[in-house]
């Protein structure tokens, strides 16, 4: 079991509110000031990395001490997925040396690949000093900025990702393998400011004992707790775990009285028996019939999360629940790998181009990615065209395609500002070729065209009665559709799919792919499905928003309790 920590938080620490402030504004000035000369960055960091890791296995592999420049290291290094890194990755892991970093790991992040396999990303003390570091802190800078009051009180923020653990599983060398949001980068690396908003209220660190593998109970406690808080922001990052809070406090919400009521946690005795607030808790239930956010926490103020993908549909709604004028912050665009964009202001999606984390290159979305396939640099990229991202830092990975594809949204001093657009991968039944990002847009404008809104929305291939394949829209809408509407936009999807893709224009035309179908599920159906999904041990940072579901088993237990 997960035990409780007696250890304070230092968001307690007088001066710590100030001395944060100040790291987080000046390390967005940091990279704020780099946009002035941006291929100047790019060109050192290019440097840093080859001269630092010259002596490793990969390095003298791929000669980095005789690479000058960019076209030099495309030459020298192919373009390369997780898999190509994993065989020397391993090798770190169980305790070998000098092979992808001069630098020894101090943990492993974890991810989830495209298989469910977990990655082992090395995280080395160089990269987060020069890469992480600077762009982490950056990004919390719109948020305090315009939201000062967050961090007027510890228990202001309520961390949806913040999951710290007692006793994390390890690699072989010893080191924890584990999620970015379970690391305590003060004790490891040194950053006694790095500590997030939120991860100094009551519930950062639960002082109840829970099994590790128990998130949902986990999330109980931690609502539990914040239902006597004035909560003025939620942070999630994975925009699907802000999107459950709805749902949990419903489902959840006698227990929840209850507790308060009696003053207990988890069925323990816990603080002070508070009946005013449980009386007042259960007028809001009384009087509204479904608890919103926003009764429980009127105060509400911002949501810190993706706002884009599948997501960019369901936000606008979904703020409303938490209340009238909520403002939704764009986190980076990142990976476990490394960082891609960091918003500096309040743009709603998009983020800057880090320059100094990484060497960045690009692929046009469109076309496949290979070992020696031909990169764009970040001043040879356009506007509103979607790119594989392909990176390379000082921790270890070289030409990584991190299988993320993101949006050139505009330029601010000459450095890109990108959005996520979805996967790398493609649904491709008869040779279509659709990606994410193009079933999004269609699916805006399908909505759009019609005044509808959803709650979220997947979709697979699936046979037609004549055996010709079609796609098929799992959509939960937020209020209910008519059949009129339903079919309105069924239609309106099927033109701007077309208008999206050329393939499925071209295989649509030629009646190789049958007409979309449209299945309307209940409100909470992605909701469950959340709950469902997490409740098999998977943590909830990495259950996310899922697009194409072809997998039977996950379709099925998405859709079975459909309502039309």
């Amino acid at each position: 079991m997960n035990a409780p920590s007696a250890a304070p938080s230092v968001w307690h620490t007088p001066g710590h509110t100030g001395r944060y402030r100040e790291r987080v504004f000046a390390a967005r000035e940091r990279l704020a000031g780099e946009h002035a000369d941006p291929r100047g960055a790019q060109q050192r960091v290019l440097a840093d990395l080859l001269d630092f890791n010259a002596a490793t296995e990969f390095g003298g592999q791929h000669g980095f001490g005789r690479i000058r420049t960019m076209d030099d290291f495309r030459a020298a290094v192919p373009v390369q997925d997780y898999a190509a890194h994993a065989p020397l990755i391993e090798r770190t892991a169980a305790g070998e040396r000098n092979l992808l970093s001069a630098d020894r790991p101090e943990v492993y992040f974890t991810s989830s690949g495209s298989t469910g396999a977990h990655k082992k990303v090395p995280v080395t003390p160089r990269f987060m000093s020069t890469t992480f570091m600077p762009f982490y802190f950056a990004a919390w800078a719109p948020l305090i900025e315009h939201f000062p009051d967050v961090l007027d009180r510890p228990d202001a923020v309520l961390n949806l990702k913040h999951d710290p653990l007692t006793a994390p599983p390890t690699t072989a060398d010893g080191r924890p393998h584990v999620g970015a949001s379970q690391v305590d980068f003060g004790a490891r690396f040194g950053e006694p400011l790095s500590a997030e908003p939120g991860t100094g209220a009551p519930w950062a660190t639960l002082p109840v004992p829970t099994e590790p593998g128990d998130h949902l109970e986990r999330a109980y406690l931690r609502l539990r707790l914040a239902v006597q808080s004035d909560v003025r922001c939620l942070i999630g990052i994975n925009p699907a775990m802000i999107a459950a809070v709805p749902y949990q406090l419903n489902l959840w919400w006698p227990r929840i009285v209850k507790e308060v009521r009696d003053g207990t946690l988890g069925g323990l005795p816990h603080g002070t028996p508070d009946p005013d607030r449980a009386a007042e808790l259960e007028r809001l239930m009384d009087y509204f019939g479904t608890v919103r956010p926003a009764h429980v926490w009127p105060r509400i103020r911002a949501l810190f999360c993706w706002t884009t993908g599948v997501a960019s549909l369901y936000l606008p709604a979904l703020r409303e629940e938490f209340g009238t004028g909520v403002t939704a912050l764009p986190a980076p665009v990142a990976a476990s790998e490394g960082p891609v964009g960091v918003a500096l202001d309040r743009h709603a999606s998009a983020g800057s181009l880090v320059v100094s984390a990484s060497v960045y290159e690009f692929v046009p979305a469109d076309q496949d990615l290979a070992p020696d396939s031909a990169t764009l640099l970040p001043h040879e990229l356009e506007a509103g065209q979607d790119y594989h991202v392909i990176f390379s830092h000082v921790g270890g990975l070289y030409r990584y395609a991190v299988g993320d594809v993101v949006r050139v949204v505009d330029r601010v001093g000459g450095v890109p500002r990108v959005e996520y657009a979805g996967r790398g991968g493609r649904s491709d039944a008869v040779g279509e070729r659709l990606r994410d990002a193009q079933v999004v847009r269609a699916l805006r404008t399908a909505l759009t065209s019609g005044g509808l809104q959803l709650r979220n929305v997947a979709c697979r291939v699936e046979p037609a009665a004549n055996g010709t394949p079609r796609y098929v829209f799992a959509i939960a809408p937020r209020t209910p559709w008519h059949e009129s509407e339903t079919a309105r936009f069924t239609a309106a999807l099927d033109r701007s799919l077309s208008a999206e893709s050329d393939g499925y224009a071209r295989f649509r035309g030629t009646g190789r792919l049958a007409a979309p179908v449209v299945r309307l599920l209940d409100t909470e159906a992605f909701a469950r499905d959340w709950h469902d999904a997490v409740a098999t041990g998977i943590r909830p940072t990495q259950v996310k928003d899922r697009l194409f579901r072809q997998d039977d088993a996950l379709w099925h237990r998405l859709t079975d309790r459909a309502s039309g």
